[in-house]
């Protein structure tokens, strides 16, 4: 009998040390999401991992951030010392890029609006058709390093003639200023070239503001771009949707907006103004009369960009209105990834720009 107590005994013990063992070698159960009433999700605390999909060039820029602060974003900074200071970054990558991708920069006046002709260098480009950038820079800056990096790739890999339009930016004007130069460029461009032969492109605000031109144009009178490019944008306003709340917290490149009704922080110092943001123009996405109406279209955004919700929105509802749309998003990938032309990440969407307008500019 002790005899038998004594190995239910042991039994009992290795039963309680296996378990103990099992418990030990389960993974740490991560805190779960808490809900509001009014739909509201409170998010604990987590780490998010780089993404296994990153090319290696990706992953080391990612490291890189260890080391680097979060930029300074705000109204409240100088817009002469912002303006130089956002070219003096981004230039960096305008040298780089011009190594890799060889092309001619002119200065042009069109319409009286200043506009830089980028060409590709020591090779021949289509005479018959052109593409129109509109540059980032949130409705205020990056006139000229912003233009170069959305240009240079496009006209030397596709071969185009690739206008860039300086359009007028806040504080100094207002919407709709920026389309207006938009639209003075189109109107001269047609005298040369026919509508099914100009695309429009743009990223970041550029992809917002051609948006805005795609539906601009019919409504002053003008046929359609033959296609449109909306990178780093939708066809809704900036801070609008989860993507500006998750990657707040999880690139912070641009913070997250405070809960409704509190209005986000307005990074185009006041381009906008008093108009309404659910405007026809401003927010096409919204109206499917308007989007109707849109060329096929290419939307660029990241995985891990803000403009991710304002893209998939977009990119859903052209469906919806029976647009030809096509959606690109870069796993892992901040705001205008295609600004960084050392990562295969944009270098693929490179591609798939210029085989986009190849296919469409007929």
């Amino acid at each position: 009998m002790k005899t038998r107590h004594a190995i239910l005994a042991l039994t009992s013990a290795l039963a309680l040390t296996g378990a103990a063992a099992a418990d030990e070698a389960k993974p740490p159960v991560a805190a779960r999401p808490t809900f509001d009433a009014d739909g509201t999700v409170n998010v604990p605390a987590f780490k998010l991992p780089p993404s296994p999909f990153l090319s290696p060039e990706a992953l080391a820029l990612q490291k890189m951030r260890a080391q680097m602060p979060p930029p300074p974003i705000g109204p409240e900074l100088d817009i002469t010392k912002a303006r130089a200071g956002v070219e003096a970054m981004m230039g960096r990558g305008v040298s780089a890029m011009r190594q890799r991708y060889p092309v001619d920069v002119a200065d042009q006046t069109i319409a009286g609006v200043p506009t830089r002709v980028v060409t590709p260098k020591d090779k021949p480009f289509d005479r018959e058709r052109v593409l129109i950038n509109v540059h980032g820079g949130g409705f205020t800056m990056c006139a000229d390093a912003c233009a170069m990096l959305e240009s240079i790739p496009i006209s030397s890999l596709g071969a185009w003639k690739v206008v860039t339009v300086n359009y007028r930016m806040a504080p100094e004007a207002r919407h709709p200023a920026a389309v207006e130069d938009v639209e003075k460029v189109y109107r001269e461009l047609l005298k040369t070239y026919k509508p099914q032969h100009i695309g429009l492109y743009g990223c970041s605000a550029g992809g917002a503001l051609t948006a805005q031109a795609a539906a601009w144009m019919p409504q002053h009178g003008l046929p359609q771009f033959a296609a449109v490019g909306i990178f780093g944008a939708g066809a809704v306003r900036f801070g609008a949707g989860d993507s500006a709340y998750v990657t707040g917290y999880t690139d912070g490149s641009f913070p997250a907006p405070p809960l409704p009704p509190a209005q986000p922080m307005d990074i185009t110092r006041g381009y906008f103004g008093s108009a309404d943001m659910r405007d026809p123009v401003i927010s096409p996405a919204l109206h499917p009369d308007v989007l109707a109406k849109f060329p096929p279209t290419l939307l660029i955004t990241g995985g891990r960009s803000m403009d991710m919700t304002p893209a998939i929105y977009t990119n859903s509802q052209l469906l919806k209105a029976k647009v030809r749309s096509t959606l690109i998003v870069g796993e892992g990938m901040g705001h205008c990834y295609i600004y960084q032309s050392n990562l295969p990440e944009a270098r693929d969407a490179y591609d798939v720009i210029v085989r986009f307008f190849q296919e469409n500019l007929k």
